[in-house]
């Protein structure tokens, strides 16, 4: 009887699938672990990643508390110190909030400070608008809130630049 020899493609196909028919022998178990895993939805969908950062859509009411009167003050902070504290020490307010569209009124004042001017009024649908700014500081500019939220944030405008006088050049004769 004659011996044959396997061609070697077919030598090199069975090296090849021999790990992968291998690999599912223990396939019960691994199929049932990942299902478990995902039957946790809790591990899937996170609701907030990060404790720092703020829900992109808030899903708390604004209340009443949260709302900045017209002179820039929010329930819960201290005001603005008055002419009686001309001497004290005047030390600006740290700045450790976030802001973001939108937080509330009051969670942007508390994060930026004392607001320079604040100007209330109603839109046309007869919701609340606030508009905030801030003259100096490092997040100057004016801040919109409609309907209590946070909806858009504009720089202050820069003066415009003082044109400087050119001298005239000698002319040599």
């Amino acid at each position: 009887m004659r011996h044959q020899k396997l061609p070697g493609s077919l030598i090199v196909a069975l090296i090849t699938v021999a790990p992968l028919v291998a690999g599912c022998s223990g396939g019960s178990d691994l199929l049932s672990k990942d299902a478990e895993w995902f039957q946790k939805p809790g591990r899937l969908f996170i609701k907030n990643i990060s404790i720092e950062s703020p829900p992109l859509t808030p899903d708390k009411p604004v209340g009443a508390e949260d709302l900045v009167s017209a002179d820039g003050a929010c329930p819960g902070m201290a005001p603005p110190p008055g002419p009686s504290d001309a001497n004290a020490s005047t030390s600006p307010a740290p700045i450790g909030g976030t802001v973001a569209l939108g937080h509330t009124e009051c969670d942007v004042v508390r994060g930026i400070g004392a607001p320079s001017n604040v100007n209330l009024s109603n839109d046309a649908a007869g919701r609340r608008v606030a508009v905030v700014t801030w003259a100096t500081g490092p997040r100057a500019g004016i801040y919109t809130f409609t309907a209590g939220r946070l909806s858009s944030i504009e720089g202050n405008p820069e003066p415009q630049p003082v044109p400087r006088a050119v001298k005239p050049k000698k002319k040599h004769a």
